[in-house]
């Protein structure tokens, strides 16, 4: 029996590599229908349960029979229920927490691992000691520190946007510093050695050197504070009481809170509203998110 000539076998081995290849597209493709069937499914049913006129989830249909807009126009024409003024609190909160936020972070991953001072590891330890019981297990303590914070400085007591921003601030050091501290421990300190022989101070070593080199955890740091931020419901209800300073979290629970006047027509489409400013950032700061940068920046 004669052995296939040469050419035939490589006409079997190109075929044999060329179905292997459309049988791990096929894989692909089905896994990434799944995939994306699996996350926008909700966010559809959300979607059509905000277009739905019976206002209610009960028996509703993926596609509603008469679908409508009413429910966007209550939602930015009720007295009682100021959606347009909860979300431009949200916005302002998360937006203040996160630059300030990330700002303080950055200066004390920065302090923690350049510099060398007395009672650094213990700082260290401390912070994430405290970062591991919840904000929750603190809230009376939280509340009477504001209300005492309060009686004489008014603008950070309670129910004030000072007091929120205060306690906001706090929560955000302990893990964020310890994520920015261990990017900043991964970039060589010859950079420092260099920018200090070429007469840079620390300052201009840390803002001109550094702070570009660290760009990636930056964004993740901002993305991560804006997120809990913007979405944080335990901390706002109990501390703020006045309907008109709610954040959206708040606000939105209050319109379904009362069993006999829910509207979930209407808190459906406050809840796709909502969901737009971390959407547009992931868009915005997507290409951010890929570290690496620091690669190739020293070479032997």
């Amino acid at each position: 029996m004669s052995e296939p000539k040469p050419s035939a076998r490589f006409t079997t081995s190109v075929g044999s590599i060329r179905r292997r290849k459309r049988v791990t597209l096929i894989y692909r493709l089905a896994l990434a229908a799944a995939a994306l069937t699996f996350a926008l499914f909700p966010v559809l049913w959300v979607f059509s349960a905000s277009i739905n006129p019976t206002n209610s989830l009960v028996g509703q249909p993926l596609i509603p029979d008469n679908p409508t807009w009413d429910n966007y126009r209550k939602l930015f024409n009720d007295p009682v229920n100021p959606f347009p003024r909860w979300y431009l609190n949200s916005l302002i909160l998360a937006v203040l927490v996160t630059v300030v936020g990330t700002a303080m972070t950055t200066l004390a991953a920065y302090s923690f691992s350049r510099f060398r001072f007395g009672s650094r590891r213990a700082l260290l330890q401390a912070v994430l000691l405290i970062q591991v019981f919840p904000n929750f297990l603190n809230m009376v303590a939280l509340f009477l520190i504001l209300q005492q914070i309060g009686a004489r400085i008014s603008m950070f007591g309670l129910n004030t946007y000072g007091g929120l921003l205060l306690v906001y601030w706090g929560s955000t050091l302990g893990a964020n510093t310890w994520l920015t501290k261990g990017y900043f421990d991964s970039i060589p300190r010859d950079l420092d050695e260099a920018a200090m022989v070429d007469g840079a101070s620390p300052w201009q070593t840390f803002t001109r050197v550094l702070l570009p080199l660290v760009q990636p955890i930056l964004v993740v740091v901002g993305l991560l504070t804006f997120i809990s931020t913007y979405s944080e419901y335990v901390l706002a209800k109990v501390l703020l009481t006045d309907k008109q300073m709610y954040t959206l979290a708040v606000g939105l629970n209050a319109m379904v809170a009362n069993q006999f006047a829910q509207s979930w027509g209407v808190f459906s489409a406050g809840a796709l509203l909502a969901s737009l400013p971390t959407l547009v950032l992931f868009l915005f700061f997507q290409r951010f998110l890929v570290g690496g940068l620091v690669a190739g920046s020293v070479k032997g």
